[in-house]
């Protein structure tokens, strides 16, 4: 399998695991799929989250890792996913969620498995657009929680993806990055 997942802290592991033993935690979760699940629940795949806060015409600024996401499964599907947050405590458990990027992210990561090249598998949220993308970092040996897009790199922008730009299609960095900088700057004000 050429898609490497990076560990996540072990931390951030055990808080999912004691919300998913909660049934309070679960049963107030906004995740219908989630409380109905018949039989166990696992947290999967662990993926560490950066975010781009900024995109200038020079490029994108550097990111910062935002979490953790887990995805949840049960009956060999994904039914939701887990989200953790650094605070100054520790790794915490943020919340549960479902919605159209657990299934996104599970097929992103599944048409990633049939690459030839390797890649470690990362998300990348751009705030800026609404856009969440699976990152697909060319150096599988890399601090899943550091690091920057590099030319190099894949991303492929999840469903629901921004308006003219394809969902689920990989985008060399060095492509994308341009496009979403043309999208985020500002039009010059016009002087009468």
């Amino acid at each position: 399998m050429p898609l490497h997942v990076p560990p996540a802290p072990a931390p951030a592991l055990r808080t999912v695991l004691t919300a998913l033993a909660s049934p309070t935690a679960v049963r107030e979760a906004p995740t219908p799929s989630l409380r109905s699940a018949q039989g166990p629940v696992t947290p999967e795949l662990p993926l560490p989250v950066h975010v781009l806060d900024r995109i200038t015409p020079e490029g994108a600024s550097a990111t910062r890792l935002a979490g953790w996401r887990f995805l949840i499964r049960s009956g060999g599907r994904a039914v939701a996913a887990a989200e953790t947050r650094l605070t100054p405590d520790g790794w915490a458990f943020s919340h549960f969620f479902e919605g159209p990027y657990v299934a996104a992210t599970e097929l992103a990561l599944r048409e990633a498995e049939s690459v030839q090249q390797p890649y470690q598998a990362r998300l990348l949220s751009v705030p800026e657009l609404y856009m969440l993308t699976l990152w697909l970092h060319g150096d599988c040996t890399a601090d899943g929680a550091t690091g920057h897009p590099a030319a190099t790199d894949v991303l492929v922008p999840l469903t629901p993806a921004p308006p003219g730009i394809a969902a689920n299609r990989p985008y060399p960095v060095a492509d994308l990055l341009p496009v979403l900088t043309h999208r985020v700057t500002p039009a010059p004000l016009l002087s009468a």
